[in-house]
C-alpha cells in the first residue's frame, strides 16, 4: 500500500479508492490493509481532537487518556458503522464519534488507563506544547478543531513534498524554496540562484513547479479523508474558510 491514492478496489472501477473510502468499503477492523490505513489517518490527524478536548476544559492528562482510548476503540472497529459512505468526511466522522465516546466515558468508571498500552504512537508531549501556543481567545472547541484540522492537512502536504525532494536528493533545495511556498519570503531570486548555483530563470521555474506540486498534494491529502472524490472541492473551500 502506497502513501498516496490507493488503487481501485478489486471489482470496482467507479473511482480511485482513497484511504477513507477504502476503510469504509472494507468495514472489518481485522482487514489488515484497512486497519493500517485507519491507523495512518489517526496518527496524522490526532492533534485536532486533542486540541478540541483541551479547549473543552479537560486537563492535559485526561485529554490524553480520552484521545488514546478513543483511537484504540476506533482501531477495534467501533463507530465505523455510523459512518455514511455517501457523504462521509473523516473529519466530521472523527469529531462526532469522539463526542459519543466522551459521553460514554463520563458514564462509566474505566478499569484500565489508556487501554493497557498505546496502539497508535501519539506524541502527547509535543501536542501539549502545541496546545499551549494556541491563541488565548474565546474560540469554540469545534472551531479550534476545524482550524487545526485544516492546518494538519497543509502540514501533511508539505511533509509529502519534502519527502519527494529528499528521495530525489534535493532536500537542501526544498529547505531553501519552502519559504516561497508558504509565502514567507521576499528574498531576491538572483541571490537565491547564486546560493544554489543556478540561474534566476531556473529559480522562478522551480518555485512555480513547487507551488503546483504542493497544490496537487493538498488535493491528494484531502482526497484521502473523504468518501467521495467529488467532495474534494467542497473540502478545499472548507479549508479556505477556516484559515
Amino acid at each position: 500500500m502506497n502513501d498516496g491514492t490507493m488503487h481501485t478496489l478489486s471489482g470496482s472501477s467507479q473511482f480511485p479508492t482513497t484511504r477513507w473510502t477504502f476503510i469504509l468499503a472494507a468495514g472489518d477492523p481485522h482487514h489488515k490493509e484497512a486497519r493500517f490505513a485507519l491507523a495512518t489517518l489517526c496518527e496524522n490527524y490526532w492533534y485536532p481532537l486533542y486540541a478540541y478536548l483541551r479547549r473543552r476544559g479537560y486537563a492535559a492528562d485526561q485529554a490524553q487518556d480520552f484521545t488514546q482510548d478513543f483511537f484504540i476503540r476506533l482501531l477495534e472497529g467501533r463507530y465505523l458503522d455510523r459512518a455514511d459512505p455517501e457523504k462521509g468526511r473523516f473529519r466530521s466522522f472523527l469529531l462526532t464519534s469522539l463526542k459519543f465516546f466522551v459521553a460514554d466515558q463520563q458514564d462509566r468508571q474505566r478499569a484500565e488507563k489508556r487501554g493497557g498500552g498505546a496502539v497508535v504512537p501519539l506524541e502527547f508531549e509535543s501536542g501539549e506544547e502545541r496546545y499551549q501556543r494556541e491563541p488565548g481567545h474565546d474560540e469554540t472547541p469545534e472551531r479550534l478543531f476545524e482550524r487545526r484540522w485544516a492546518l494538519a492537512v497543509l502540514e501533511r502536504a508539505v511533509e509529502r513534498l519534502r519527502s519527494e525532494f529528499e528521495q530525489n536528493g534535493h532536500a537542501g533545495q526544498f529547505d531553501r524554496l519552502k519559504a516561497f511556498l508558504l509565502g514567507r519570503s521576499d528574498a531576491p531570486y538572483a541571490a537565491l540562484a547564486l546560493d544554489l548555483n543556478t540561474t534566476e530563470g531556473a529559480i522562478k521555474v522551480a518555485i512555480h513547479r513547487l507551488r503546483k506540486r504542493y497544490r496537487e498534494l493538498v488535493r491528494r491529502e484531502i482526497a484521502d479523508t473523504v468518501a467521495d472524490p467529488g467532495e474534494v472541492e467542497s473540502e478545499l473551500r472548507f479549508l479556505a474558510s477556516v484559515l
